[in-house]
């Protein structure tokens, strides 16, 4: 089963300093028939004009991963790290029993794009955990780089979830085997490719369920990434 959602019906916000598209359910956007999908709570598409950004702000019982699609971000944390982030790079943190960071854009002329993914843990109160990786391109060009896997996976970067999170810049077909009992959320960043015969632009989306095979097709230089999780 393939839902498209196209971007122009996902949540909105305008900040001024920031500009958001929800995936899900989420600060002003209220949907309580779109709150997530299986352990999939958030994802938000963020605008962060220059110098500007997300104070520091609370986190408990939460996975996050930001996902850098364009500028630089800036990231501090109670547990004193702090680091930037570029293009194709990830930072992640499982909140655990809480945590406090900031998020900010501090260039003085070029916007930030990011994904904000939010992943449901397996249960409250877990040791918390931070990191990041440095992905390059080459590693993501005309094929899958898995970027997230759970502690048992054998990505660069592990969470407590049972989830695969891949991205690719490419322009060439690209295939995916789903395993039986599991289901993909997909997005377009960037680009415009068929996938499984449905044709997504950039910033769409796509909930599938009991598929056996990804045929993404490039109908221009995409950017993509999808989340590969239980089905529930």
């Amino acid at each position: 089963m393939l839902k498209k959602l196209p971007k122009e019906n996902m949540g909105k916000s305008n900040l001024g300093w920031l500009e958001s598209r929800f995936h899900f359910s989420f600060a002003e956007y209220r949907n309580p028939n779109n709150m997530n999908f299986g352990v999939l709570r958030v994802l938000n598409d963020d605008i962060v004009h220059p110098e500007s950004g997300f104070d520091t702000h609370p986190h408990a019982n939460m996975e996050i991963i930001s996902y850098v699609v364009n500028g630089e971000i800036t990231h501090k944390d109670s547990m004193g790290n702090s680091e930037v982030l570029k293009r194709g790079e990830v930072q992640y943190l499982s909140a655990g029993d809480g945590i406090y960071h900031s998020e900010h854009n501090l260039h003085k002329s070029d916007d930030l794009r990011l994904l904000q993914i939010w992943i449901l843990p397996p249960q409250a109160g877990l040791p918390r955990l931070y990191g990041s990786f440095k992905f390059k391109e080459e590693q993501r060009d005309n094929k899958l780089l898995k970027i997230v896997s759970s502690l048992n996976g054998d990505s660069k970067i592990k969470i407590y979830q049972d989830i695969n999170i891949y991205v690719s810049e490419f322009d060439k077909k690209l295939e995916y085997k789903i395993e039986k009992n599991r289901q993909v959320y997909f997005v377009q960043i960037e680009g415009k490719a068929e996938v499984n015969g449905t044709i997504l632009e950039n910033g769409d989306a796509m909930e599938i369920v009991d598929e056996e095979i990804l045929n993404i097709n490039p109908l221009i230089k995409s950017h993509i990434l999808f989340i590969e999780m239980q089905k529930k």
